[in-house]
């Protein structure tokens, strides 16, 4: 009965502490985090990609007639 008990305290500690563990939380914040760098991203791409497009071909116009 002694071994049935010590073994029985060991797995109830086990599932608290795999319920108390924060690995699970800091994986999916890291997640969220990766999340919104994509929005941020593909949003500044949205907003900013012609007028950069333009930007860098005038710049490679102006490069290849000063050759």
């Amino acid at each position: 009965m002694t071994g049935l008990m010590v073994s029985m305290i060991a797995f109830v500690a086990g599932v608290k502490d795999r319920l108390t563990s924060e690995k699970g939380a800091t994986a999916v914040e890291y997640g969220i985090m990766v999340a919104l760098i994509a929005v941020v991203i593909i949003a500044s791409v949205a907003l900013f990609g012609t007028s950069l497009r333009t930007v860098f071909t005038n710049i490679t116009t102006q490069l290849n007639t000063v050759r």
